[in-house]
């Protein structure tokens, strides 16, 4: 592909090198929200860890939103559909953030954050999963399902099963 960059086997859409630190940036922060996110729902839900990298989440989410905004404007209109998405991401977690500030919506909180984690998700592969291993031999729409497949059964287990949802009280330690 002629004005393109390779990196990992990953095709980037350009040699700008102005371009190319956007999407470092943009990998950056794609790369701490998964960890952060990853860490946040392994983690005891109490103060400490779990509240940290949840954190760490939004706030890379954010980044990240920022960061896809800027990548989509130069690369319109092919990444609008990745733009909507991390928008939709971006605004789930944010709602998950506030409901668990009023301590009282648990639900929401899993819900919104879980539903960010999986449509965050969902635009990587989207993007990307005909550059990777095994996913590149996926139908495209593998790229829309997989993730929901994967994420929707384990939110909706800790939305019936979790202590918190339950009203089981975890102490703090």
């Amino acid at each position: 592909m002629p004005d393109s960059t390779v990196i990992a086997g990953i095709v980037i859409p350009s040699t700008s090198p102005l371009f190319l630190a956007g999407v470092g940036v943009h990998v950056g922060a794609g790369l701490v929200c998964v960890a952060a996110g990853a860490l946040a729902m392994l983690s005891r839900k109490r103060r400490g860890r779990h509240s940290t990298a949840g954190t760490v989440y939004f706030w890379g989410l954010a980044v990240l939103c920022a960061s896809a905004a800027v990548l989509a404007v130069v690369r319109w209109p092919e990444d609008n559909v990745l733009l909507a998405l991390v928008f939709i991401a971006f605004g789930a977690a944010y709602l998950g953030r506030q409901a668990m500030r009023s301590r009282h919506a648990v639900r929401l909180h899993i819900t919104g954050m879980g539903a960010s984690y999986i449509v965050m998700l969902t635009a990587f592969y989207v993007d990307n999963g005909k550059f990777l291993p095994l996913w590149r031999d996926l139908s495209p729409l593998a790229y829309w399902l997989v993730p929901a497949a994967i994420g929707l059964p384990i939110m909706g287990w800790a939305l019936l099963r979790h202590p918190l949802v339950r009203g089981v009280h975890l102490q703090e330690t």
